[in-house]
């Protein structure tokens, strides 16, 4: 009998030789997730010249929405979120990243409706798409060729963008953000011209070379987050609303590369409340017993806290009215370092938002895929994921 547990491989403490050369982790690394990661430029490119392609041009043609809907799950959704952060507190209409089947019951034909699905087969953007096609909102849909979604596009006369599947959703992140961006900037919901587009691959490519397997922990900084990072409990922090979804997205990856649980979020968030966990039994009073002196080999093992604080600190002459918690971000490292809580910060880079969201995206995603590395997990390969659909659909034929 099935225990659950098949297809389950991996150590619970982290084994820092599984990261100490290219083969090693070639090795342990079958599903090539590395590559899919280190393809997020050649993917961003790609999926802006795809976009182009498609004819957009029909969205702008009735002007502009009364609201945005980007409608999908998992990474999918996670595009709705970097729509609403891009377009910024100022946006002229509200962007709303809908997680669940069909669409909010207010959408009308004044409304966009954007499904996403890197399979095009997801049950919720499907419906998504077939309810704005009944109730006669703007469709735009996105996902890979020749699947169901862009029947129902077709059906509707929407724009599709194909967007080719060449790894999971979590791996394709920038093959979905770019066409839903292009998409809303389409019908003036946000400005993206070619350049910020460009300068955001090119720092996708950047941050591949710096994170490329080859190369020692002390140069590789995905590497030494991800040992940073080892048989902790990891707090993600954003010190803005782009930093907080760029924080959200590395729980995503670490829950699903890593398998670790994540505390992700905004400072906001820290501040009311959550900031007390430095204090608590992983916090604080872990802390208090460790003994600074001993050597590391001889000390009990105990999970602690490691903070993770992704700070955007915005651009300079940035009137968007975004809003940065800069003094908060600095009270976090002050307060950290007052405890004995170690915290790591990345600070976010470029030009403009997307390629800002890129600088704080990139090292992470690599860092979770280095961490269950580690522990000899295949990141590609989540057994609990197709378990968890396999008995969904089970119990769904057994209603």
């Amino acid at each position: 009998m099935d225990d659950g547990t098949a297809g389950v491989t991996g150590q619970c403490r982290v084994d820092e030789d599984r990261l100490g050369s290219a083969e090693a982790i070639a090795a342990g690394d079958p599903g090539d997730a590395l590559r899919a990661l280190a393809s997020a430029g050649p993917q961003l490119r790609e999926a802006a010249s795809l976009a182009a392609e498609a004819n957009l041009v029909s969205l702008a043609d009735e002007g502009r929405p009364r609201a945005v809907v980007v409608a999908g799950v998992g990474t999918a959704a996670r595009t709705g979120d970097i729509l609403s952060t891009v377009a910024g507190p100022r946006a002229p209409v509200p962007v709303v990243a809908h997680r669940s089947a069909g669409i909010p019951g207010w959408v009308g034909a004044a409304d966009v409706v954007i499904a996403v699905s890197a399979s095009g087969r997801s049950p919720e953007a499907l419906a998504a798409a077939e309810a704005a096609a009944r109730r006669g909102a703007r469709l735009v849909a996105i996902g890979a060729p020749d699947t169901e979604l862009q029947a129902v596009a077709e059906r509707a006369r929407a724009p599709y963008i194909p967007v080719p599947r060449r790894a999971p959703a979590r791996m394709s992140l920038w093959a979905l953000t770019i066409p839903v961006l292009m998409a809303a900037k389409s019908f003036g919901l946000i400005r993206l011209n070619e350049a910020d587009i460009a300068e955001t691959a090119a720092r996708l490519d950047a941050d591949a070379e710096r994170c490329k397997p080859g190369a020692e922990p002390f140069v590789n900084p995905a590497k030494s987050l991800a040992l940073d990072l080892a048989n902790s409990i990891p707090v993600v922090w954003g010190s803005s609303p782009l930093a907080g979804v760029a924080a959200r997205r590395f729980g995503d990856m670490l829950a699903a590369n890593a398998r670790y649980p994540v505390l992700a979020g905004e400072l906001g968030e820290a501040g009311r409340g959550r900031v007390g966990l430095l204090d608590g039994v992983f916090g604080t009073l872990a802390e208090q017993d460790r003994d600074i002196f001993a050597d590391p080999e001889d000390e009990p093992e105990s999970t602690r806290l490691r903070i993770v604080l992704l700070r955007d600190d915005g651009l300079d002459g940035d009137e968007s009215g975004t809003p940065k918690d800069s003094k908060r971000a600095d009270a976090v490292v002050e307060l950290t370092g007052r405890r004995g809580i170690r915290c790591d910060v990345i600070n976010a880079e470029g030009a403009s938002a997307l390629e800002r969201l890129a600088s704080l995206v990139a090292v992470p995603d690599f860092a979770s895929v280095y961490l269950a590395l580690a522990h000899g997990l295949d990141p590609m390969s989540v057994p609990a994921v197709s378990e968890m659909k396999e008995l969904s659909n089970v119990m769904e034929d057994n209603t």
